[in-house]
């Protein structure tokens, strides 16, 4: 699903919940391109057909969960940003989050200020 013309910023959201996909879909839609995907397999498929700007994961997916699936994106060449959440902290290795070069990590239940003001940075700051 893709809507807006405002920006040509993309962002895919990677959730298993629909509910949620759908307030990432309403919150971010305004500002930015917007692409849903159930699944890591569906978030492929994205992205293979859009050129991404920020990758927005959960940890706990079906079939491969939010790391495996980066480093996936990061073996077909992604080298954008990743924000990672997830309800179960303990589960997520730092030394994953860094070696994959994942950009932020929340903890559900989600900051939703806090999560808007890292897009805007990582989408929005000018790269020198």
């Amino acid at each position: 699903m893709k809507i807006n013309k405002m920006s040509e910023k993309k962002i895919i959201i990677v959730d298993d919940d629909e509910s949620i996909r759908k307030t990432f879909f309403l919150i971010l839609n305004k500002n930015y391109r917007v692409y849903l995907a159930k699944d890591s397999g569906e978030a492929l498929q994205r992205f293979k057909k859009a050129e991404i700007d920020l990758i927005i994961a959960d940890f706990k997916l079906p079939h491969l969960d939010g790391v495996e699936m980066i480093a996936k994106f990061r073996e077909l060449g992604y080298r954008g940003n990743v924000i990672l959440i997830s309800a179960y902290p303990d589960l997520v290795k730092i030394d994953e989050l860094s070696r994959l070069s994942i950009s932020h990590f929340f903890v559900k239940p989600l900051d939703l200020d806090s999560l808007n003001r890292s897009i805007d940075h990582l989408l929005n700051s000018k790269k020198t």
